[in-house]
């Protein structure tokens, strides 16, 4: 994929986000929500840093990425050039090994894809030799298929439990992906479920992330606060950087 010019890609993007932004709210008025409740994480795996930083320029403050060795190097180059002090957000939304785990809380302020203990002490580590607590998310597995990530729902609240022991961490609320095999809806119905759940010992954790460029709607009818779209405002991811 070639890149495009800086001011014609920064049309592009400013286009794309725009009509999300326009589903968004339509989702939320169909829904009675407000959509200041909603979070747009906008999800730029393989995209440049330069996207990123012109997403900023565009009013985001929320980037996610899936793969350590691409996202530590570019959320360093973009918070190279960005003032000190900036509001951006680098949140990782990949699967996450257990030995990545305290390299990716150096850099992550969030971690949505946290689905088993094993996972904590690292993301601890990382998040106290920044010196911050780092924020997490539980991912959910809504098919049974742990292979995939995800904890299964009926583990939810020991992992819960476990991360909440951690002062170096933070427990925000749940996160999934859609099975591709179950309709949006009935999936991110079960994904409410569990952050209800949830809440009942920890009601302060009342992040829900999903959603993407396909399903947002669903998501947001819900009770989604975060959602991640990426090919929506981005276009078609290349293959490399």
């Amino acid at each position: 994929m070639t890149a495009a010019p800086a001011p014609e890609r920064r049309l592009q993007l400013s286009a794309g986000l725009e009509a999300v932004r326009e589903r968004i709210t339509a989702a939320c008025a169909a829904a009675g929500r407000d959509p200041a409740e909603v979070t747009l994480v906008v999800v730029t795996k393989y995209f440049p840093p330069s996207d990123v930083l012109l997403l900023h320029e565009l009013g985001v403050r929320a980037i996610g990425e899936n793969k350590d060795q691409e996202a530590g190097a570019k959320i360093e180059a973009v918070r190279a050039v960005l003032p000190p002090g900036s509001d951006l957000e680098l949140h990782f939304v990949g699967r996450l090994q257990s030995n990545k785990a305290r390299h990716v809380a150096r850099y992550a302020d969030v971690v949505h894809s946290v689905d088993r203990e094993k996972l904590l002490a690292g993301l601890e580590a990382g998040a106290l030799e920044r010196g911050h607590r780092l924020s997490v998310l539980i991912q959910v597995s809504l098919d049974g298929d742990v292979s995939r990530g995800g904890a299964l729902p009926a583990d939810v609240t020991d992992l819960a439990a476990a991360v909440a022991d951690r002062p170096g961490l933070l427990l925000k609320g749940v996160m999934a992906v859609a099975p591709l095999d179950v309709e949006p809806d009935r999936a991110f119905g079960a994904l409410l479920e569990v952050a209800n759940g949830l809440r009942t010992n920890h009601p302060e954790a009342d992040w829900v992330s999903a959603g993407m460029s396909g399903d947002l709607e669903a998501a947001i009818r819900h009770g989604a606060t975060h959602l991640r779209v990426g090919t929506a405002i981005l276009g078609t991811r290349p293959s490399l950087l």
